[in-house]
Formats: C-alpha cells, structure tokens, sequence
C-alpha cells in the first residue's frame, strides 16, 4: 500500500495510469520505461507569466514599428526604404537607460570641476597658500549655490541635447556637457576661484561664440579640412593627454579623491591625510595616507567599480557612485560629507529635501560681449582652443560610434547624416553656454547603450528624457562627495589613455611630438599648451627634416622614414555639401527638361553621395530602357581631388 501510495505521488502527470501498473507488476521493467523522456506538462506559472510579458513586448514592438515612431527612427518592419535592420522599441529604451546609467556620474562631476571658477563669487586674498579666501564663509555660501545651479544647467544641456540629437541625427549617441574641456575651462581659462586671465562671463561668451564658429565650419565643409591638416598622432596623442589631465584631477583635494597635493620641494607630494591634518600651505604634515574619505573612494569607487566593469555590469561607474555617496551621507562618521560646520549644516539643509528643483541664478545668461581689455589675447587662445580640442573630440567620437553600431559608410570615411549631426552639436554648445556650462560634446559612453543593441536616435532620446527627469533629484546629485567622483576620473582618463598605442612610434619625427603634447596637457594643466607645443615640435622637426631631403635630393633620408605617417594640407574626398548642393541646383536648371533631372536629385543619398547616380547614368554611350542615350555626369558632379 505505502509502495502504491509512493509510486502514484511521483508519477509524472502525462504518465498512464497502464504504465503504473506494469512497473509493479514487473519491476525488471521499471528501468526501461522510467529512462524514458516523460511527456511536457503543464507548463508553470512563471513561465506562463514570462511568456505573457514576452508576447505583449512582442506586440507592443510590432505596433511600434508601424507607428509614426517607428517610421520617424526607422526601426525594423517600419516599412522605410532605409530601416535599420534589428531594431525594436524595447531593445532602444534598454539601450537608452544603459546610457544614461554610464553617463549619470556627468552630472555631478561637471558641477564640482565648473563650481571651482567660482562664477563670480567673490573672493578676497584668492592667492593665499592654501587657496582659500579671506571670506571663506561667504564664498562657500556663494559656491554652494553656484554648484546647485551647475547641476541643472547640466542636466538640462544633456537632456534637450540628446534629444535634438536623436531626433534629427538618429543616431544612438547622447550629449552632455564635455570632460577635459570642463578642467580646461575651470583651471586654465578661469581660474580657481577667479583667478585665471579672464573672467567666467568672458569665457561663456568664447564657449557660445564656438558654437556658431563650429556650425559655419560644419556647413562649408570647413571641418574636414581642419580635422585633416592636422597630424593623425597629434590628434590621438591629445586624447590621451586629456585623459591624464582627469587622471590628476580626480588625485586632487579640490575635486578627487586627495591622494595627491602640491609639494614644497617637489611639484607633487603624496597626501591623503584627514582634512585637520592639511596644513595650511596644503601639505600634508602628518596622516599620510589615512584618510577614511580617500580609502572609502578607492576602495568602492575605483577597485569595485572596475571589478564591476571587468564583469560588463551596465551602469558600472554609476553604482561606484552611489555606493560611496551612501557611505558619505550620515552624519558622525569619519566618512561624512556634512560634518558639524556652517557648510556642513548648509548642504544638510538642502539635502533633506530630496526632490527639489532648483532655478538657475547665478549662470543664466550671462555673457559679456565687451572684449576690450587685456583680456582679448586670452579670449582668442580660448576660443580657439575650445572650437579646435571640441572639433576633434565630436568628429573621432562620433565616427567611431557610427562605426560601432554599423551606420557608418562602407569606406568609413563618414556617416548619414553627419553635417546635421554636427551642426545639432554646435547648436547645442551655444545654448549650454547660455545656461553657463562648458562645450558640449559626444560622449563616448554612448558606446554601453550600443552594446545593448541601441542602434537608432531612440535611444538618445530616452537618455535625454532620463536626464530631465534629474533635474527633480538636485539634492541628491548637489550632495555626492568628490572622493566619491574623484576615482571615476581616474577611471575615465584610463580609459582615454588606452589609445596611446595608435601613436606611430616608430618614426621619431612622429613620436617625440607626440609625446610633448600628451606630457604638457597633464603638467602645465592646459589642453591649450600641451596642443601648441605638440604641433611647434611636430612642425620644427618635420619641417628640417623635409629641407634635409629636398636639399640632397632624397640621398639623405633619418632613420625608418619609410615608416612616417603620412601627412598633406591637401584634402580628399567631396566638396562641401554646400558647393555639391549649389551645383546641383545649377544642374538642375540647366537640364530641368531631361528625363533623368529628377533622377540627378533624388538618388542623392543623405550626405549628397552621387555613385548612384554615376552607376544609374554610365558612360556617354550607355542607353537607358527606352534606348534613348544617357546624360553624362556633369563636370561640376566629379570629384575635385
């Protein structure tokens, strides 16, 4: 009976009642049938539900494709001539989040790197040794505010930028205020708390200048030419030096995680002691390295943020972040960021509302257009260097994105719709500019929402959107400790670093240049001088060793000069689209009465490609359908290099 019992509680539901009973009856037999595979029942609720939320994800997709949406992004099943292979509503809102989960840091790293300049605080004795001012209680009052106001300035230029940018560039790439030109702005342009050769209103005037400057270079066709003039090592070596300008930063006091600081006998000293045991010639005395607030960031916002990252856990620098920042809330803790000071009780006070907006003041609009002075020269080495570093940074990341998630053209010289593309980008620095933040550029975190397989504008618009909805949040974003931010620099500058092995070290006429530009960004804390001096180097050397050459007649040549990067002022490739647009217009009226006018305009592709129409007319006596001859390709059409 109990035997019975047991074998009905473990027969399997498909199973015969016959079965049962053969197996008691002839046991030898029990083998053979219970090996094999019983038939599938019913399947359980989990799977039911997961094959429920599976088929409305499914549904939701298709008629999201069919929508206006869909058509407007060209997602996959759109009905588009041109959609994008692979593509769904679900798999861009993931992408989207991803992105924003990577880029989230952004909000509060520019605030604290910008709030340095001070914005007009004013601040007496600004060149004491420790850096502080003689009114410290009320530049902290004044910078507390200021920061809060960076805040929303930055997650509002992120969020309509990103927006913009999917909408008309449908391209899966986000937009935010830039790291390095942030740095560049605050310590070089600005100064620390004022003290740099031009005032904050000045260098926003030169930020939405470049903007404008960028947008006519990006129309003409300008861009390429500037971008190309420019050695290939040059360009990579100022990445990198970019990337170890964050690296000391996020080491600093000010702005990291204070591991170093100014030395006496040397330009550096190891530091990181508690801030009772800083001196006030900033040194540290005694406490050399134990701090808690520098280890916290080490240890959880650099060591377990790149293990997290080595594991390709999405939102990786964000729970970094977050981890730390939690640590740095409560109060009486060695770790706390609101100790029992005036300050201290200040950023308490706001950080207890949690959800707050908070207007901007203090950043608003506040561009000073009289440029006479001593300021004009620094003005010009500004304007320039953010329009050049800010060319060079959009144009290598966005081409690489558009690489990365196959929307570049074949020969990968450039994308669809790359001049409107970059013409959002222009616009988009202008009016970060207007809310008081440093350019605005691509950023190359975009690249996690890629590999969760954003392929299309969507989902930058989801990143934007998730960026207007912090803006809600300022409390908490105004209230994360810069050890908490200063190893996600770090982490941020090894990243840009791992590039230098692009650098052509096999030629010296290549290297050395190189090598000056990375070295001087990070030690004369200017992208600006490390970018000079990289090209007078690069110019000096290449320009003897080519008199060298021409003057022997190419009997004298250096050593591995097979091996130098090739180098011309001349351009390849297209005209501008402006000139290839004006003659077409020409073209057009010229023969507005050929059958295949129509055909010369409308197999243009995105960025004004004319191989289709060359392939479509052929030679001068190729016939078309009806026998007729066709028109050649109109001397204006043919390429200029």
């Amino acid at each position: 009976m109990i035997r019975r019992l047991f074998t009905r509680f473990k027969r399997p539901v498909s199973m015969p009642r016959v079965e049962i009973e053969e197996i008691e009856m002839h046991p030898t037999n029990a083998t053979r049938i219970t090996d094999e595979e019983p038939q599938a029942g019913r399947p359980s609720w989990f799977e039911r539900w997961g094959n429920g939320i599976s088929s409305f994800i499914q549904r939701v997709n298709y008629r999201a494709s069919k929508s206006p949406v869909g058509l407007l992004f060209r997602l996959g099943g759109c009905g588009h001539p041109k959609e994008i292979e692979d593509t769904c509503l679900s798999t861009e809102i993931r992408a989207g989040l991803t992105t924003f989960a990577t880029m989230a840091y952004i909000i509060a790293v520019n605030a604290s790197i910008l709030a340095e300049s001070g914005y007009g605080c004013p601040c007496e004795k600004p060149y004491d040794p420790a850096g502080n001012c003689a009114n410290m209680a009320e530049w902290t009052e004044c910078y507390n505010d200021v920061k809060l106001d960076l805040i929303t300035a930055t997650s509002a230029v992120a969020g309509v930028s990103s927006i913009l940018f999917g909408l008309l560039a449908n391209l899966p790439v986000a937009l935010a205020p830039g790291m390095g030109l942030n740095a560049y702005f605050t310590y070089q342009v600005v100064g620390a708390k004022g003290t740099g050769p031009i005032n904050y209103r000045i260098a926003l005037t030169a930020v939405f200048m470049e903007g404008w400057i960028f947008m006519f270079l990006a129309l003409t066709g300008m861009r390429h030419w500037l971008i190309k003039i420019i050695p290939g090592t040059i360009k990579i070596a100022s990445g990198v030096g970019i990337g170890l300008f964050l690296t000391l930063i996020g080491m600093s006091y000010t702005s990291g995680i204070g591991i170093v600081t100014g030395g006496i006998a040397t330009p550096l000293a190891l530091a990181g002691c508690p801030a009772e045991d800083l001196h006030e010639s900033n040194q540290c005395t005694t406490g050399i390295l134990t701090s808690p607030k520098m280890w916290v960031g080490i240890m959880c916002g650099g060591l377990l943020t790149t293990i997290l990252m080595a594991f390709r856990v999405k939102g990786a620098i964000i729970i970094g972040i977050a981890i730390v920042s939690f640590l740095s809330w409560p109060r009486h803790t060695p770790l706390t960021y609101f100790p029992d000071t005036p300050d201290g009780n200040h950023r308490f006070d706001f950080f207890s509302k949690v959800v707050n907006f908070h207007p901007i003041r203090h950043t608003l609009a506040r561009q000073q257009w009289d440029l006479t002075g001593k300021g004009g020269s620094h003005f010009a080495l500004a304007l320039f260097t953010f329009l050049y570093v800010d060319i060079i940074d959009c144009t290598a990341t966005l081409c690489s994105m558009a690489r990365f998630c196959s929307r570049a053209r074949r020969d990968e010289s450039d994308f669809p719709r790359s001049t409107v593309a970059f013409c959002v980008d222009a616009v988009c620095i202008s009016f970060g500019a207007l809310l008081g933040c440093s350019p605005v550029t691509a950023f190359i975190e975009s690249s996690a929402g890629i590999a969760e397989g954003g392929r299309t504008g969507l989902t930058a618009v989801v990143t934007g959107l998730c960026f207007l909805v912090s803006l809600f949040f300022a409390p908490l974003f105004a209230s994360i400790p810069p050890w908490a931010t200063g190893s996600t620099l770090i982490l941020v500058g090894c990243m840009m670093i791992r590039q230098v092995t692009k650098i052509n070290w096999a030629y010296i006429g290549d290297a050395v240049p190189s090598f000056v530009t990375l070295a001087f960004i990070p030690f004369s804390y200017s992208c600006a001088y490390g970018l000079i001096a990289g090209l007078f180097t690069y110019t000096v050397i290449n320009g003897a060793v080519w008199i060298v050459v021409k003057l022997s007649g190419g009997n004298i040549l250096p050593a591995k000069y097979d091996l130098k990067e090739y180098w011309s002022w001349r351009p390849r490739g297209e005209w501008p689209w402006m000139v290839r647009a004006f003659f077409r217009l020409v073209y057009w009226v010229k023969h507005r009465k050929s059958r295949n006018a129509s055909f010369a305009l409308d197999s243009c592709d995105e960025a004004g490609s004319f191989e289709q129409y060359r392939s479509h007319v052929g030679s001068k006596n190729a016939t078309d359908g009806t026998g007729s001859p066709r028109i050649p390709t109109p001397e204006p059409f043919r390429q200029p290099f």
